[in-house]
């Protein structure tokens, strides 16, 4: 939901319209709001993240991720989806583009500005006015939604709670007290005087829960969408929605602002970073504002992808023959780097050829059919927390007193336990140094964030592994018989 649907500014005549697929709660006065299957004319797509349309007399800004793009050429009634193009770097600058000259009334970031103050004063009222706008839906998901649902325990178990809400209540008390930051910089008589880059700052490291929710938000769908086959959630939630007095959007709409929000961001502040000048006191915190959010998105959507390949990695296990131990996604959640190598365990020992898969926090040790090389039988797994990684010098190594080339070694942290791997190259050898490497940094980055797999993705894998393996067997025994 995070990636460019189309990208480039409009022209030529050609009328480009877009369908939504999924509600839009508005949070400010420039965003267009609309349900799944309203149409909205598209009159700049040059942002890849937010778009500006039209809806009947009303424009705004909208997330380009929420509509499926169509294009009519001129009289033609032939309708094809565009798909994957992107911006190119002259259309977007500095992370945000150039608004269409017809929408006179918002804050067009191409437009010739007269009043460079007023035009920061505008972008800081904007962004105030959304931070106390989103504050509200917040509290009308965890008060009219969430504590109610808790009320139900006839309808709601606390799993079923944890993959519908995640951490909605912490993002509401992460966001209150950001917002409470934001309101003491807030200069009410020259709002072009305020000074909030260093709000943004200063709770850099609290944004990175949005990673859990924005993780967690495909099976809150999925959740939703099995709970509302059946009426007596379509009117329970419904009457959450009227008791609170809420808008009349669904509440996967709801649910779905703060990933809205996480993602837009990086939008306002390269706003705000334009209609500053660099002798402003907060230029340089804006800047680093910005380069701080943009980082935190782009790794949420990193973290989201990881997620989205956890099937293939079950896929994987499961053809593995003669596997032992817990699943691999129980700690793990990407492939790092793959490759056949030699490999001795201790001193004197023989060496034998293994094909290594390099997970973050483990190994996985395979070993290659004598016939058919393309099956592979497990061999065992290296807990890589408990190592160290060792460069090996060509030569005679003491440890294991036999000559080696392009070799290094893996250390046990607790023991003397000693192991050494021989590549075919030189290449290789530095590929696999540099894959342990990455596999630190990413293991050291997911745990600054708290990322890993829920148990509810846990046990959807965990039958993608059976199911594999179900059909596996089946396929083997109709080959014998």
């Amino acid at each position: 939901w995070y990636e460019v649907l189309g990208g480039s500014k409009l022209g030529g005549g050609s009328i480009v319209s877009a369908e939504a697929v999924w509600d839009h709660v508005t949070m400010a006065d420039r965003e267009l709001a609309f349900k799944a299957g309203d149409v909205i004319k598209v009159l700049d797509a040059s942002n890849k993240d937010w778009w500006w349309g039209q809806i009947d007399d009303e424009e705004g800004w909208f997330p380009a991720s929420f509509v499926r793009l169509w294009v009519n050429q001129e009289e033609s009634t032939t309708v094809e989806t565009v798909e994957g193009a992107s911006p190119s770097p002259s259309e977007v600058q500095n992370g945000h583009a150039e608004a269409s000259p017809s929408s006179s009334d918002c804050l067009c970031l191409g437009q010739t500005v007269q009043n460079r103050d007023q035009m920061r004063a505008n972008v800081i009222n904007e962004i105030m006015s959304t931070e106390r706008h989103y504050i509200k839906h917040l509290k009308d998901i965890c008060e009219g939604y969430f504590r109610q649902c808790k009320k139900r325990r006839d309808m709601f178990n606390d799993d079923q709670l944890r993959v519908i809400f995640g951490n909605i209540e912490d993002i509401y008390r992460f966001q209150m007290g950001f917002v409470r930051d934001l309101e003491k910089q807030y200069n009410t008589e020259e709002p072009h005087l305020s000074e909030i880059g260093p709000c943004f700052l200063e709770h850099q490291d609290g944004f990175w829960i949005y990673s859990e929710y924005c993780n967690n938000h495909v099976d809150a769908c999925m959740e939703l969408s099995r709970l509302m086959k059946d009426g007596r959630y379509q009117h329970f939630f419904e009457a959450c929605r009227l008791v609170q007095q809420m808008i009349d959007i669904a509440i996967d709409g709801f649910l779905l602002t703060p990933v809205q929000k996480i993602c837009k961001y990086p939008l306002q502040l390269a706003e705000l970073l334009k209609y500053t000048v660099q002798e402003h006191s907060d230029y340089r915190y804006v800047a680093a504002a910005l380069a701080v959010m943009r980082n935190v998105t782009q790794q949420i959507n990193e973290r989201k992808r990881r997620l989205e390949n956890i099937d293939k990695i079950a896929q994987w296990q499961a053809s593995v023959l003669d596997w032992e131990g817990d699943d691999i996604l129980d700690r793990s959640t990407e492939l790092v780097y793959t490759g056949e190598m030699s490999w001795i365990y201790q001193p004197y020992g023989r060496s034998q050829t293994r094909v290594f898969f390099l997970f973050d926090h483990q190994m996985v040790l395979c070993k290659k059919d004598l016939i058919r090389r393309d099956i592979l039988y497990y061999k065992g797994r290296m807990d890589m927390d408990r190592y160290n990684l060792v460069d090996a010098v060509d030569g005679r190594d003491d440890d294991f007193n036999v000559s080696v080339k392009n070799a290094f070694k893996l250390s046990n942290k607790d023991s003397d336990e000693i192991h050494i791997f021989l590549a075919k190259k030189l290449e290789e050898k530095l590929r696999w140094l540099k894959a342990f490497h990455e596999e630190r940094k990413m293991v050291q980055e997911d745990e600054k964030i708290g990322f890993e797999i829920s148990e509810y993705q846990k046990r959807q894998a965990a039958m993608t592994v059976r199911r594999m393996t179900k059909q596996k067997g089946k396929c083997t025994l109709s080959q014998m018989s």
